[in-house]
């Protein structure tokens, strides 16, 4: 009955075109209502807890250090680079958006903000060379999508808040199944430049190759830098997002020297506006997260799914379909902050290790940034690709197959996402 009365409220008041922030709030007091549990008080009470987590304040941060990337020219250098080693390729601009992709996955951690910075160097430049424009764009979204699976994730910070699980152990987890997407797009891209004609770029001396990759070695250093801080315990996930903001910052200023004092306030504000809309989301769906702990919602969908609880892999699978549905209607964020509290104790009581739920989940929530009719960061490499949104949805089809099948390989087989204990101890 509950359970029946948050997701009425919580879809109806979606449909009414409520923002989801405040949505969630409402179907959390949907539910004291009905339970006759309502008190002012505790909505406020937990508004406040849901964004006063020092966890969370890594993501500002981390949005920060994005900003200064694209705009400090960390990011062009590293589209350069990747171009200069294998945009020679029969279709070498496809393999350059895909490690161009991997690359600033490590960096930022924003699919939005990769999406963006991708598809403003590369689909002019493939519409150029005689590129498809909606497979082009349809590539740079699922590129794009990388970037909450490889640290630094904002995707792995907020799900470890709500989950309570480790983010250093996220991040490690994170890291294996981010560069598989990356293999996996390679591969389907394969199949898709084979059947189109496009002029190949010449090859790129070995002296000018060097020359972009001590360019773009400074970019390089920043993953180097999280991952090996995090991993010997130097900081912790949050002092890690400001080490990212403050080296991007001083790249861009000191060795770059493209980021200018305007530029660097344009990124506080975009940064600022952007964490406001995060920040609200994180707090008003403590509501909703208490009222469905209070009121058992999660043993109510475990009694749904009581048939195949027994079954760790097949119950996965369940969640998963769900979460891909979802997608299609729901952003990210809203997403992890809806489902997190009502699967984990299943989750828990399968006994399936948490980290790796928190991966494939992430993962799966990432590839609801390309699927219609909602698909963010669809959305986004339409209006910056200048092409239409149906041809977006067309383009992407390839390229979300080749993520869908890695991500049921992923659940047919936990060991690729299992990170030994030495490694994060």
């Amino acid at each position: 009955m509950t359970a029946a009365v948050f997701l009425g409220a919580l879809l109806g008041l979606i449909a009414l075109g409520l923002p989801i922030a405040f949505a969630l709030m409402f179907a959390g007091v949907a539910l004291m209502l009905a339970t006759g549990q309502f008190d002012a008080q505790v909505v406020v009470q937990n508004a406040i807890a849901g964004a006063d987590n020092f966890v969370l304040m890594a993501v500002p941060f981390f949005i920060l250090a994005g900003e200064f990337m694209n705009a400090g020219g960390l990011s062009r250098r590293i589209v350069e680079m990747a171009s200069a080693f294998v945009g020679h390729l029969r279709g070498g601009l496809g393999y350059v958006a895909i490690g161009a992709g991997i690359l600033l996955a490590s960096l930022s951690g924003s699919a939005v903000a990769d999406t963006a910075a991708l598809a403003a160097i590369l689909v002019p430049m493939m519409k150029q060379a005689g590129y498809n424009p909606a497979r082009a764009c349809g590539l740079m979204a699922a590129s794009g999508i990388i970037a909450p699976v490889i640290p630094p994730s904002i995707g792995f910070l907020i799900f470890g808040v709500v989950a309570n699980v480790s983010i250093t152990r996220l991040f490690l987890a994170g890291i294996v199944p981010g560069v598989l997407m990356g293999t996996a797009l390679v591969v389907a891209w394969w199949f898709v430049a084979r059947r189109q004609r496009v002029a190949v770029t010449a090859r790129v001396p070995w002296g000018r190759r060097l020359r972009l990759l001590g360019q773009g070695g400074w970019a390089l250093m920043m993953p180097v830098i999280i991952i090996g801080g995090l991993r010997f315990g130097i900081f912790t996930p949050t002092e890690s997002a400001v080490v990212a903001a403050a080296y991007a910052l001083l790249v861009g200023v000191v060795v770059y020297r493209e980021l200018s004092w305007r530029a660097v306030y344009d990124c506080l504000l975009s940064t600022a506006q952007t964490t406001s809309v995060v920040l609200l989301l994180a707090a008003l769906a403590m509501v909703a997260s208490y009222m469905i702990t209070i009121t058992d919602i999660s043993g109510q969908v475990g009694g749904w799914l009581q048939g195949i609880a027994e079954h760790p892999t097949l119950l996965l699978a369940a969640m998963m379909v769900v979460v891909f549905f979802a997608g299609m209607v729901l952003d990210f964020i809203p997403i992890v902050l809806i489902f997190t509290p009502v699967f984990l104790p299943l989750v828990k009581a399968a006994d399936i290790d948490p980290v790796y739920f928190g991966v494939i989940f992430i993962m799966n929530c990432s590839i609801g940034m390309i699927t219609p009719p909602v698909g963010v960061v669809l959305n986004v490499v339409s209006s910056v690709g200048k092409v239409s949104m149906g041809d977006a949805v067309r383009g992407i089809g390839p390229f979300l197959l080749a993520l869908l099948i890695l991500l049921i390989i992923l659940i047919l087989f936990p060991a690729l996402v299992t990170v030994p204990a030495e490694w994060w101890r």
